[in-house]
């Protein structure tokens, strides 16, 4: 017996299964191209608004043991950490750093640049060009000018150099072309009245004027460097070099905005030993972030949080938070950083991955504009819907009722199959359980036509039985009239 109710079981989970298919496949049909509008909308949305930054970017950093190297180095591992991939660009310095922005053909998306490291704003308060846009300032740069003390006892007279005026005769390192120094000292020289002719100017790179500083074979060197350099580091700490001490560096602040006056203080190097044994004051331009005008607006944001990261910390010619900042740029400030100094990171980053939460980010605006198209088209699915399952029931009335118009006028047993092949169609007809009280109306309704096509039959039956007892009876007298 268990055996036998098996097969029933089957037949009923199948066309349980069978009654859900055709439901789903119904709101498919009526609701697909209401979805496939809002697909290829956001496909749409999606190819315009580009809301994925590129997996590969390239950084202009600069010398070797440079602080731009090691900054470079730092950024490409946090930018790691978001699956994008930093190719670190070894150059002289800011100078080359522009030049390559400036290349179309160079490949090159971002590089450090040292504030007053253009020569295009040596005449003018800002850069010629236009299409590169700042991602803000990162740190002091303070020129660190070292000399050997010999040096100023043998050409002065006396183991400190007090003023740069004091220089001409000197053997100086001032950097190699690429670098933003050789720019940067051209304008402080002019603004202390000196002839580049009155010094012996040398461009040698960083590495190789430390070992001729060291050796003697150059009197000074000057180079524009975040402390965290390790010939900054070293310098400071080799006996014999001394760090030139720019009492006026308040008026080269006012003289250039690209220059603060930043104070290295006493003992900052080393507590125990004293060193510095007095506060040293330093010129220092602001080193910035600068992209190109097109730089993806993910990629922007995801640079300027790793500038956090990297120096929103204290440090020598700093306190905590103090950078990055918009301060000093001289290029347009990027509208994606000006976001990001304004707002802070957004605000689904915090429980999202990037990924995740700058898709939404880019798209959010398109997915409430997509809401309000869609959500007024949404409202004829549900009527559509109906029309579709109710159109299954009604569309056999039409049969229907020709059969019943044909009662009286065409043979009933043609009639009869006609209704049986309908009655045996509908029976093959599923609809949801929710319009289910339709199929049921409709097979009642064959039924009545199956009786009113039953009901002539029994008149006419009925009519020829009276007939023929008419006739018999009319018969049945005739013999008795005749008798009569």
């Amino acid at each position: 017996m268990a055996s036998s109710s098996l097969p029933a079981k089957g037949r009923a989970l199948h066309k349980t299964l069978q009654h859900t298919l055709l439901s789903v496949r119904d709101l498919l049909a009526t609701a697909g191209p209401l979805v496939l509008l809002a697909l290829l909308l956001l496909a749409l949305a999606y190819w315009v608004l580009d809301p994925t930054p590129p997996q590969r970017v390239v950084l202009a950093t600069g010398q070797p043991r440079g602080a731009y190297a090691e900054f470079g180095q730092r950024y490409a591992k946090i930018l790691r950490r978001h699956g994008i991939t930093v190719e670190l660009r070894g150059t002289q310095g800011a100078a080359e750093n522009l030049a390559l922005l400036r290349r179309p053909d160079s490949g090159v998306d971002v590089a450090f640049v040292q504030g007053g490291a253009d020569e295009s704003t040596a005449t003018t308060d800002k850069p010629a060009d236009q299409d590169l846009v700042s991602l803000g300032s990162l740190f002091h740069e303070p020129m660190w000018l070292f000399y050997r003390e010999d040096a100023a006892q043998r050409r002065l007279k006396a183991p400190v150099l007090a003023s740069l005026a004091q220089l001409p005769g000197w053997k100086v390192n001032i950097g190699p072309p690429g670098s933003g120094v050789p720019n940067l000292m051209n304008r402080v020289f002019e603004a202390n009245g000196l002839q580049a002719e009155s010094l012996s100017l040398l461009r040698e790179p960083e590495t190789p004027a430390v070992v001729a500083l060291l050796d003697g074979s150059i009197d000074a060197l000057v180079f524009a460097s975040a402390p965290e350099s390790l010939m900054v580091q070293m310098l400071l700490s080799t006996p014999g070099i001394r760090l030139f001490d720019v009492a006026q560096a308040e008026a080269y602040a006012r003289r250039f905005e690209f220059i603060s006056p930043v104070l290295l203080p006493r003992g900052i190097v080393d507590l125990a030993a004293d060193r510095p044994p007095q506060d040293v004051h330093l010129i220092a331009p602001t080193a910035m972030l600068v992209a190109r005008e097109h730089t993806h607006p993910a990629l922007i944001q995801l640079l300027v949080q790793a500038a956090q990261e990297v120096h929103g910390g204290a440090g020598w010619f700093q306190r905590r938070g103090e950078f990055p900042n918009i301060r000093n740029t001289e290029w347009p400030l990027a509208a994606e950083a000006e976001r990001y100094y304004r707002n802070g990171p957004p605000w689904l980053q915090r429980y999202l991955p990037f990924s995740f939460a700058n898709l939404f980010d880019r798209m959010w605006v398109v997915l409430i504009s997509l809401v309000a198209v869609l959500l007024p088209l949404s409202r004829i699915v549900p009527p559509l819907y109906q029309f579709r399952i109710r159109s299954r029931v009604f569309r056999w009335y039409a049969q229907l009722r020709a059969i019943e118009s044909s009662i009286g006028l065409r043979p009933a047993d043609e009639l009869a199959r006609e209704l049986d092949e309908v009655e045996e169609r509908v029976g093959q007809v599923s609809v949801p359980l929710s319009y289910a009280d339709e199929l049921y109306a409709l097979r009642g309704h064959i039924t009545m036509v199956r009786l009113r096509l039953r009901q002539p039959q029994a008149g006419q039956e009925a009519g020829l039985a009276e007939r023929d007892r008419l006739r018999g009876a009319s018969s049945g007298d005739s013999p008795m009239r005749g008798a009569a």
